[in-house]
């Protein structure tokens, strides 16, 4: 199944296009039925469709996949107010609060709402996204306990005051499974908060384990921008 559908602002409002609404894409294999993981995945941009294609070309055991687009990215994606990576980057307003509340609150009900149709079942919930979106994944693996899943994929955990706010505060919930990636070269930047991220992406990875969590790290070849679907696919993959 695939289906398309918008979220806008008034909770619960399930609606045509329109400007400051969230796009929504509901995917599960074809005649699926029962119960399947349901992964909320963030996108910048798409509709999750090439993500969808890698996940089928590793092999992947069934999942339903909801994509969420039209996202304020700088502001959506980040937990709290802190300095850009680069200064032609807008400033990161720190709205993730809003935005989770909208995604727990309208947009897991309408997406759910869609599978119920079909007779899928969330088997458990999982969350995954790239860069901001990933660390907005594992972020909120500290709001709330919706998600048991989360994949990470290029994370931007090298965010100012990330790694103090992981290991002072307590997880919403344990979550079963957690798995991060980042590619090979994404450290060796003259950038002052890139050049943290792999030490910052061990860290959490380690945090996590010590938690409780299944947690696990894959580094990949190349920069941020290399295979970022196929990166995607694989950290959600290996939440399977």
């Amino acid at each position: 199944m695939e289906k398309f559908f918008f979220v806008g602002e008034d909770a619960g409002e399930v609606s045509d296009e329109g400007a400051g609404k969230k796009r929504v894409c509901v995917r599960a294999p074809e005649g699926a039925t029962g119960e399947l993981p349901v992964v909320y995945l963030n996108v910048y941009q798409g509709d999750g469709a090439e993500a969808w294609a890698r996940l089928a070309e590793l092999g992947c055991g069934p999942l339903a996949l909801v994509t969420v687009g039209g996202i304020d990215w700088e502001r959506d994606m980040t937990p709290w107010p802190a300095e850009p990576a680069t200064r032609n980057e807008p400033a990161y307003t720190g709205g993730a609060g809003d935005y989770l509340q909208k995604l727990t609150g309208s947009i897991v009900p309408a997406a759910e709402a869609e599978l119920a149709q079909a007779d899928i079942a969330p088997a458990w919930r999982g969350i995954a996204g790239y860069s901001l979106a990933g660390l907005f994944a594992l972020w909120s693996l500290w709001q709330t306990d919706v998600f048991l899943r989360a994949a990470s994929a290029s994370g931007s955990l090298w965010y100012e005051g990330w790694l103090e706010y992981a290991a002072g505060h307590e997880l919403a919930r344990v979550p079963d499974r957690v798995s991060l990636s980042l590619g090979s070269k994404e450290h060796k930047t003259p950038n002052r908060l890139m050049r943290e991220v792999r030490r910052a992406t061990e860290a959490t990875t380690a945090l996590l384990s010590e938690r409780g969590a299944q947690a696990t790290f894959e580094l990949n070849p190349g920069n941020h921008f290399a295979q970022t679907d196929l990166r995607m696919a694989r950290a959600i993959a290996a939440l399977m």
